[in-house]
């Protein structure tokens, strides 16, 4: 009976029940695109972080480089031999430590005994300045017009002393510099710094007992710009090294050009037991700032830099894009879900006025008060479900527009390596070097708007609570009736 009564009154009042439903599927809607464009946003600054860390990372240890003129940096100073051949090409290379002073090998140790931390692992960090060309010596050609003149100074031909009047033509030189980033990484550790955030796309990565082996993995980008290949060589301070894989990096953007192994970034840089960074893994996500605190007093001299703190330094259309998601978006869809509710609500109870005559005829046929009170409220629930089927189908066709449409934003990391704030990109972050105090880093990234099922679940919970909530205001304004109320309509 219930149900037959349920469907009946449905169907009879269809306008009624399509103008609530829209009403809530347009919250639950504005809902789960929402939420979806804002998990997209945690996504894409994810990626943004992880370019520059590498996955796995919660925070690093850096040391800031010093200040221009405390005799902490030096200026690239490039020495070419002397050759009897002047058309020889000349080469010559500096390696240098890029943007952070070292810290001793020793403190990886150091940080990895400290009370929360699951792992930690050193990297070096270098900038190579490559200079190639060639010399080339003027020719002297003599002026045609003295060659012919008589006389001057001494009687005889030409210019004063008697020697040939001409110029020089021709010569100078000639050379290019190529500068690029080399990440020295501990190939016994490959699971904690910048190469993780990269997949090999060719070759393979490292094996744990090349330590100080004289092979390399080059960031695609790099090898296709330089036509390097797998099985080719790179040459680094005179020093060449095999290509034994190809790099993608998940973001677009590679933390370095070339990484090698760390001892032999170590040796090429003359920084021996030296690192730039130190990379951590926390044992809990959720104790990341006692483990800094830790590491802050127990390892003096050093900058401690969590990925909230890097995140803080993202600008850009992300950041903007972002701060509206979460502030306006998220205020602007409760709002509306509000609104959806209170509609909902009265216009289930402005309804119930309508029926007075009925509810109050049941009521004198024997229905109990409860009676008519549960069944408002199941056509309520009714409607909110069909508003959240509504709204569920219009929030995932949204998400599936963004996502086809995928727009991009960019997002603008700087770091600061002096004074007090070392980035988290303590590691590669393209173009450092020796007084460099600030680096930045600039990725497009195209934005994607994923539906996790817990935004279905919660798109669920509220239609069913809009739907408890509009036929609370029915119900309640049905349980007053009185049949006396509709006899008195009937005459």
């Amino acid at each position: 009976m219930f149900f037959t009564y349920l469907r009946r009154e449905l169907r009879r009042r269809r306008k009624a029940a399509l103008v609530v439903a829209s009403g809530l599927a347009l919250g639950i809607a504005l809902v789960i695109i929402v939420s979806s464009v804002s998990a997209g946003m945690s996504k894409a600054q994810d990626k943004v972080l992880e370019s520059l860390y590498g996955l796995g990372t919660d925070m690093t240890v850096t040391k800031a480089a010093a200040a221009q003129g405390s005799g902490g940096t030096e200026r690239p100073r490039f020495e070419f031999d002397a050759k009897d051949d002047d058309d020889a090409t000349q080469s010559t290379d500096r390696v240098m430590v890029q943007g952070f002073q070292t810290l001793a090998a020793s403190t990886v140790d150091k940080v990895g005994k400290q009370d929360g931390v699951a792992d930690a692992v050193g990297g070096l960090s270098l900038t190579v300045m490559k200079v190639d060309g060639q010399f080339k010596r003027g020719e002297f050609k003599q002026d045609e017009s003295s060659g012919q003149s008589q006389g001057g100074p001494g009687g005889g031909q030409g210019g004063e002393g008697g020697q040939p009047q001409g110029r020089v033509e021709g010569g100078g030189a000639s050379f290019d510099v190529n500068s690029f980033t080399v990440y020295g990484t501990d190939v016994t550790q490959q699971d904690l710094g910048p190469l993780t955030s990269s997949k090999i796309t060719k070759g393979r990565t490292f094996k744990a007992s090349e330590t100080d082996a004289q092979v390399a993995v080059v960031d695609s980008a790099y090898a296709k710009e330089k036509e390097l290949a797998v099985d080719k060589t790179v040459t680094i301070s005179g020093t060449k090294y095999t290509i034994i894989g190809v790099s993608t990096a998940d973001s677009g953007d590679a933390a370095a050009n070339v990484y090698i192994p760390l001892k032999q970034a170590q040796t090429v840089a003359d920084s021996e037991d030296k690192v730039t960074t130190v990379y951590v893994q926390a044992a809990d996500s959720q104790q990341i700032d006692t483990v800094k605190a830790a590491i802050q007093k127990n390892v003096s001299g050093t900058t401690v830099t969590t990925s909230a703190d890097l995140a803080d330094t993202v600008s850009g259309s992300l950041s903007t894009a972002s701060d509206l998601a979460s502030s306006v978006g998220k205020w602007l869809s409760i709002a509306v879900l509000v609104a959806a509710f209170l509609v909902a609500g009265l216009l289930t109870s402005s309804a119930v006025s309508r029926r007075v005559r009925e509810f109050g005829t049941l009521k004198a046929l024997g229905w109990k008060s409860g009676r008519v009170t549960r069944q408002v409220i199941g056509e309520a629930l009714v409607n909110g479900l069909m508003g959240g089927v509504l709204g569920i189908a219009v929030g995932l066709a949204g998400a599936y527009v963004v996502t086809a449409i995928s727009p991009t934003l960019t997002a603008q990391l700087g770091s600061s390596g002096g004074g007090g704030g070392g980035g988290m990109g303590g590691g590669p972050m393209g173009g450092g070097g020796p007084g460099r105090q600030t680096a930045s880093k600039t990725l497009d990234i195209a934005l994607t708007a994923p539906v996790s099922l817990t935004t279905i679940l919660v798109a669920v919970a509220l239609a069913v609570a809009g739907g408890l909530i509009a036929g609370a205001f029915g119900g309640w304004r049905a349980s007053r009736l009185r049949p006396a109320d509709a006899l008195r309509r009937v005459a």
